[in-house]
């Protein structure tokens, strides 16, 4: 009798844990509106780099996109810049990387991005969040009057994307939601 009970006790416990952890799963419908949520911070963070980056944009605006676009990404996390005069990559905290971009020592700078797409799919990690990658292709041009200098350069990167469930209190009761976070910018490839 006393190991019915225990296997009882046992079989319950296994089903609670394998239950909750089922309620982490993310169905396919929630998984292409992740999908979707990704994408377009991904879009947003490319809009904010072409503000932060011109040279028409006033100090105080280019302050204030640099604010929004720090939310997008999780703590710690750094962009890669690269240059086709050199063979390494430098990595920045998310906000030196937008002062230096902000600090060109050009009259004219685009930056625009293009083929934007996942390349891994998320898969579930130890700590219950989700990882993937998108890739991005970036095109940057830099021109100067006064010198007559022109950089052109087209850059791949890898873009982490960490997908986790939060908390938050509507109306005094607590609600969960799954939240899209930037990871590390990785520069995989630079070509003129």
């Amino acid at each position: 009798m006393k190991r019915h009970i225990q296997a009882f006790i046992l079989l319950f416990f296994a089903t609670t844990l394998f239950v909750a952890a089922q309620s982490d799963n993310i169905s396919p419908q929630r998984k292409q509106a992740i999908d979707s949520l990704a994408l377009e911070k991904v879009k947003d963070l490319s809009k904010y780099i072409s503000i932060i980056g011109s040279k028409d944009t006033q100090f105080s605006e280019a302050n204030r996109v640099m604010d929004r676009a720090e939310e997008l990404f999780s703590p710690g996390s750094e962009m890669g810049v690269s240059s086709l005069s050199s063979q390494e990559v430098a990595y920045y905290p998310v906000r030196r990387y937008f002062e230096r971009l902000m600090a060109l020592n050009y009259d004219n700078v685009t930056i625009s991005w293009y083929d934007i797409h996942y390349i891994s799919d998320l898969e579930r990690q130890p700590d219950g969040r989700y990882v993937g990658v998108v890739t991005i292709y970036q095109r940057f041009e830099g021109t100067s009057v006064e010198t007559g200098l022109n950089y052109k350069d087209t850059t791949k990167k890898d873009i982490t994307i960490y997908v986790e469930k939060k908390q938050t209190q509507v109306a005094g009761r607590t609600i969960e939601f799954w939240d899209v976070m930037l990871g590390d910018i990785r520069v995989t490839e630079t070509s003129a």
